[in-house]
């Protein structure tokens, strides 16, 4: 378990699964994550991916969401990669950065990790401007990146954060 200053990182589990992809399917959530008819088994697909990392968020003892984290395998490119989900309900109070600053120490401290990536949707700028609290700069945008449910391509930025750049 990781404890940040307001939640808690803990493996994601087989009984977590319900309650995960129910936060997936609120619309404030699926609008970015989307993960096709079955959101359950979408989150079960994480959770038997090898090269992914989930943690459930807890805070006050109640899960809020999720954060990943995969490896770059080539020692020549390392960092690593991460993204996050909220319950909308659980918005506002910092507590994604909390959550992103926890598992980047936790990377940084176990891992030796120096640099991370993660890449919103360039039109979703509460993430966006959440990220850049926490040290994430913008590096560029990544034209016709992700097709959306509307089944047209949409960009995405791509922004890093260097390991002395994490604030808090």
């Amino acid at each position: 378990m990781l404890h940040g200053r307001a939640v808690t990182l803990r493996p994601a589990t087989v009984a977590d699964v319900p309650a995960l992809a129910a936060i997936r399917a609120d619309p404030e959530v699926r609008r970015w994550w989307r993960g096709g008819d079955d959101l359950a088994a979408a989150v079960q697909a994480d959770l038997n991916d090898d090269d992914l990392a989930l943690y459930a968020i807890e805070h006050d003892g109640r899960l809020i969401g999720a954060i990943q984290w995969y490896a770059e395998p080539d020692p020549d490119y390392r960092h690593a990669s991460l993204d996050i989900f909220l319950d909308p309900a659980a918005r506002g109070a910092g507590l994604g950065g909390d959550a992103i600053r926890t598992l980047a120490r936790h990377l940084i401290d176990q891992y030796g990790h120096h640099r991370f990536t993660i890449d919103p949707a360039a039109a979703n700028s509460a993430a966006i401007r959440a990220y850049a609290k926490v040290g994430f700069r913008p590096v560029g945008i990544m034209r016709r990146y992700e097709r959306g449910e509307d089944g047209r391509w949409h960009d995405a930025l791509l922004m890093d954060l260097l390991a002395e750049d994490l604030t808090g």
